[in-house]
Parts: C-alpha cells; structure tokens; sequence
C-alpha cells in the first residue's frame, strides 16, 4: 500500500494578509504589519519574516534569498504577502526607469 500526502489546493483562499514595508538604510531596515487574519498566526510569521530580514538592507545580495524564504515560508501558510520595497518592482523595460 502506497501512502501519499494530500495536495495542497492552490485554490484556497488566504488566511491572513502581511505587509512587509522597507524603513530605509538604517538598521531595523524592516517592519511587518498584519492586515488581517489570525493575529497569533501574523505575529509568527512576522517573527520569522524579522528573523530572516532584519538587518538587511533590500541591495544586500543576501535579501533576494531571504525575500524567496519568506516567499516560500507565506505560501506555506497561505498568508498573502505585499512587498513594500520603496521603488517599483516591475520587470517590464518599456516602464522601468532609466538609469
């Protein structure tokens, strides 16, 4: 007899949404606000979230695997997450900056 795990429904609904906003360049460089759900359930993950991010500035080479954990870590949980990194985050050229 084969024993499998359940898959997760992609479909579920979120339980909770965070906001992860960067201060700036001087240390604690980040803040975690619960925007709604289970408050026990955003104040771990937001320890996590900290634990992770903390004292990284977001042009540390170390942040974008950091920001892929708290990525991974969310889903996870099914906790939408926002990114509030203090320029736009968009990947199209016609729309980026020039430099």
């Amino acid at each position: 007899m084969t024993n499998y795990a359940q898959p997760t429904t992609l479909n579920e609904p979120p339980r909770g949404h965070a906001r992860i906003v960067y201060l700036g360049s001087v240390s604690p460089h980040w803040e975690v606000y619960g925007d709604y759900g289970d408050q026990n359930m955003l104040q771990e993950f937001r320890a996590r979230v900290l634990a992770r991010l903390v004292l990284l500035p977001r042009n540390d080479p170390q942040f974008r695997r950091n920001q892929e954990r708290v990525s991974k870590d969310a889903e996870r949980e099914r906790i939408s997450i926002e990114w509030e990194l203090g320029y736009p985050t968009t990947t199209d050229p016609a729309t980026a900056p020039a430099e």
